[in-house]
């Protein structure tokens, strides 16, 4: 994961997922990207054995280091926030090597090099706005023309970042362009606008393919498109509607059987636009509001998977 020190723990998912496996008195060991490695075709770890408590004060203590083989864990959890880069890429070679020996990875490293968060929802048309992968303005473009209102965003990021509405008319089009491909040499999504984000870009958790029966609607401030928190948005919980369901049912089959055991559906009005692998979040959001024990659920179903391994 990320540096523990950093976290918040009010609203960070990993530190959920942590009080949930020790409180089923399962050790853990800590790692960031830098104390993974390989020797030959062994995986390898300096790891440090940490115990965490709801305390916002001091809510981590850490063992000293120790090198371990990454096979001697049972569960290995890739909690790494975005931007999925190179050197992520280079993490999950590490990582396959650890499942290949027996260690049940989540999510499986495969997967996360396979399902681009912006990407993988085009494996879904019967579920998603019109849609458009293409780094050559004058396709863009088109696009535009074709559906005037509309939002390009980059492959590559997260949190709101690089997110632009824009339509045939705005002078800035063909720059937002140009910035956006780097000159025709990057790929960008474009989608057609939503309206339906005045009400929320609702997340909706999946744990071994089911959902989890409310989402968080994250609404946009006044003046933005993006609902995203970290863009100031507000979240609000709801119930799932049929629609969405359904979009789970479609989803969370192909998610399980490419071993995606916890997932985060991006969907706004009735489309779906992201699937969330990498480092999904809104566990206490969802947690405080609706009393669940959603990290308790995914910990359950880890345990099931490793049985069965």
């Amino acid at each position: 994961m990320d540096p523990i020190s950093g976290i918040n723990i009010k609203k960070d998912s990993s530190f959920a997922m942590l009080l949930a496996a020790q409180k089923r008195g399962w050790d853990i060991d800590y790692m960031e990207m830098a104390d993974i490695y390989i020797n030959d075709d062994v995986p390898m770890a300096k790891m440090q054995r940490l115990k965490v408590d709801e305390n916002p004060e001091n809510w981590f203590a850490l063992s000293e280091s120790r090198t371990e083989e990454l096979a001697s864990l049972d569960i290995i959890l890739m909690r790494k926030d975005p931007p999925f880069d190179l050197e992520y890429i280079y993490s999950t070679y590490i990582l396959e090597h650890a499942e290949r020996l027996g260690t049940l990875v989540v999510n499986s490293p495969t997967a996360l090099r396979d399902a681009n968060e912006k990407f993988f929802i085009s494996h879904f048309a019967d579920c998603i706005a019109p849609t458009q992968v293409s780094r050559s303005m004058d396709i863009l473009s088109d696009f535009i023309k074709q559906h005037k209102d509309t939002i390009i965003k980059p492959l590559d990021g997260m949190a709101g970042q690089s997110i632009y509405r824009v339509n045939e008319s705005d002078p800035n089009c063909k720059v937002i362009l140009e910035t956006m491909t780097k000159e025709g040499t990057a790929y960008v999504m474009a989608q057609k606008f939503i309206p339906a984000i005045s009400a929320g870009d609702k997340r909706i958790l999946l744990i071994d393919g089911e959902a989890i029966p409310y989402a968080l609607a994250r609404i946009p401030a006044a003046g933005e498109v993006r609902g995203n928190l970290a863009r100031g948005g507000t979240g609000k919980g709801i119930e799932l509607s049929d629609r969405d369901r359904w979009i789970c049912e479609q989803v969370g089959s192909r998610c399980r059987d490419m071993g995606l055991l916890f997932v985060g559906l991006d969907i706004i009005g009735d489309y779906l636009t992201e699937i969330n692998v990498t480092s999904p979040t809104c566990i206490r959001e969802l947690d405080s509001l609706y009393n669940l024990d959603i990290a308790g659920q995914l910990m359950d179903a880890l345990e099931k998977r490793r049985q069965a391994v």
